[in-house]
């Protein structure tokens, strides 16, 4: 396979070719924009009359070949805005980009397919890169078609995209289908589906996810079980209200600079209010409501606090991208000299969370600032930085852990340590964080009394070991593939009678295991116990318990487990305390 840069050449020429053999199809359109991607390219266009779907995919890959196989040269030219405007004329997509080019008193460039202002050629505004000629393009493949904004924005006119992708070789092609058409069994929307996780009313909203029995069950031991971590390790828990005063907001710096992130305020008795964005700025306050002495930091204040921010319609996905979700956050308020300890304190929670869930689809990236953006300075003292990042980095080092460090991806207040995961497709996206605040300390003029006597500014460090339940939960789904281990199941053991004969019998069964606070369902209905096992397969629960006349005589029970094997005879009470086992330890094995 090409290295991605050349990858990636080719599919922004393929893009063009999609471009050029739509016009020799006759489809009337405004040309938008059309990048290429890690997965392939797109192309953005304004349908002007007559439809297109994906049933003209074949033709117009077809034209495409033909194109391709022309081997016609791909050729970069530097023109001037109003020659560009010129070539462009009529269509208000690339004259805007010109009039961009224009503002920043640059040359637009151009690429042209086949031999330049020739008849049978195309040419687009474009920065580039491409390859040099159309055969260099390899293998192409549409995928699929969608709406989408001008740039984004759901202010601007919706667009039509065409989605598609492009390899050296058609077995490439084939091979990324194959992984493709998995990864689209086990994205969390569709799985979210199957085994009833989670929904989206749009009664109830967009980007606003509603949390199924299945679902919230999960949650509630994940919640459980940070709870009880992070109460071993010395943190106090916290519950701020969904809203705050306009005041709040105004001195944490957020409606100056996150207001297009926030919902619009609440008018409530001549005073204004606006949904949280974060749960920071109360953390704060709540630690100003009394004077702090040195003996008492470290302070931790943990809090499940959900918070809500405007997401683009456009960029909603599933879980991964919501307006409204739940944080495990905690502020940790320290003296510089207890930073290091700290910080190592958490990415060894960090790792042990990781560990217990059998979650190792992740990395470290270290991100830092760039001493030469402005922005840097904005919060704190340069010394501070420094020393904060060089704390940073040799924690990370010290305590083994693999990284990558970002110069100039720090946040505007502090360096951090991000964690991606990484889904499905390949993407990846922060699932846990920790994050220095130069910021709000100062915003909130936050003290602590010092072992002379005076007021010094104690060191915040923000810390979500789960990003969002929403977000992490979207991760942990497609990881599993459904198949969570039994300490996390929403239905751990599923009771299957043979026949109605055993019911009373099962109601027994299942009383002594909510006595082991297992949870437990019986599938009573009249079906055939075939149909009952390949539900409980479908649905994923761990262990079923199956109970005939035989079971029911000798006072055992026949356990068969989601991957298909078979453990007949035994006691109820054997499994349930190889079950109870199972649970404590948070085994990844389906043991009986």
């Amino acid at each position: 396979m090409l290295n991605q840069e050349k990858l990636l050449k080719m599919r922004h020429s393929a893009e063009h070719v999609l471009t050029m053999a739509m016009g020799n199809l006759g489809y009337e359109f405004h040309m938008a924009m059309g990048p290429a991607t890690n997965e392939g390219f797109y192309f953005d266009f304004e349908l002007l009359e007559g439809e297109i779907s994906e049933k003209d995919f074949k033709k117009i890959e077809k034209e495409m070949r033909s194109i391709i196989n022309k081997d016609l040269p791909i050729t970069k030219a530097s023109i001037s805005t109003d020659q560009a405007k010129k070539l462009f004329k009529g269509n208000p997509y690339k004259q805007e980009w010109i009039k961009e080019i224009e503002e920043k008193r640059e040359e637009a460039t151009v690429y042209w397919i086949g031999e330049p202002n020739k008849e049978n050629s195309f040419v687009d505004l474009c920065k580039g890169p491409h390859v040099s000629s159309t055969k260099k393009i390899g293998a192409i493949k549409l995928l699929s078609i969608a709406g989408a904004y001008w740039r984004g924005n759901e202010k601007n006119k919706m667009l039509t995209r065409i989605y598609g992708t492009a390899f050296e070789t058609k077995e490439e092609i084939l091979e990324y289908l194959k992984l493709k058409k998995e990864a689209e069994k086990n994205n969390h929307r569709e799985l979210g589906k199957q085994l009833e996780l989670f929904t989206i009313i749009p009664e109830i909203g967009a980007g606003l996810p509603v949390w199924l029995p299945n679902g919230y069950t999960i949650r509630r031991v994940l919640e459980d079980y940070m709870y009880k971590m992070e109460k071993r390790n010395g943190y106090k828990h916290i519950l701020t209200p969904h809203i705050n005063k306009e005041i709040l907001f105004k001195t944490s710096g957020h409606l100056e600079f996150y207001k297009g992130g926030m919902y619009a305020p609440l008018e409530i008795d001549d005073e204004t209010y606006y949904l949280k964005p974060m749960n920071c700025p109360a953390g704060m306050m709540v630690y100003k409501q009394k004077p702090v002495s040195y003996k008492q930091l470290p302070i931790k204040l943990g809090e499940f606090g959900t918070v809500y921010r405007y997401e683009k319609s456009g960029e909603l996905h599933g879980l991964q991208r919501v307006r409204g979700f739940t944080q495990n956050d905690a502020h940790i308020f320290c003296e510089p000299k207890q930073l290091e300890v700290e910080i190592k304190e958490v990415l060894k929670l960090m790792k042990q969370f990781y560990k217990d869930l059998g979650f190792n689809n992740y990395k470290f990236v270290l991100a830092l600032s760039d001493p030469k953006k402005a922005k840097y300075n904005f919060c704190g003292a340069r010394k501070d930085w420094d020393w904060a990042e060089e704390t940073l980095r040799k924690v990370m080092k010290e305590s083994g852990i693999e990284f990558k460090e970002e110069i100039g991806e720090a946040a505007f207040y502090g360096p951090k340590i991000d964690v991606l995961a990484v889904n499905v497709y390949g993407k990846t996206d922060a699932i846990s964080t920790v994050q220095i605040d130069f910021n709000l300390p100062e915003k909130f003029d936050l003290n602590y009394i010092n072992e002379e006597g005076n007021k010094e500014r104690p060191f915040v460090i923000h810390r979500a070991l789960v990003g969002s339940f929403e977000r992490f939960f979207a991760f942990l789904i497609e990881y599993y593939k459904g198949a969570f281990p039994t300490w996390l199941s929403p239905v751990q053991v599923q009771i299957i009678p043979i026949s109605e004969k055993q019911n009373d019998y099962a109601k027994k069964i299942k009383n002594k295991l909510l006595d082991s606070d297992i949870r437990v369902e019986i599938d009573d209905r009249n079906e055939t116990m075939g149909n009952k096992i390949r539900k409980a397969q479908e649905q994923k629960i761990p262990f079923m318990i199956i109970i005939g006349e035989k079971e029911m005589e000798a006072n055992t029970i026949s356990v068969r487990t989601r991957d298909g094997k078979q453990h007949n005879g035994i006691t109820l009470e054997g499994f349930t305390k190889s079950l109870i086992n199972n649970i404590i330890s948070k085994s990844l094995n389906l043991e009986v």
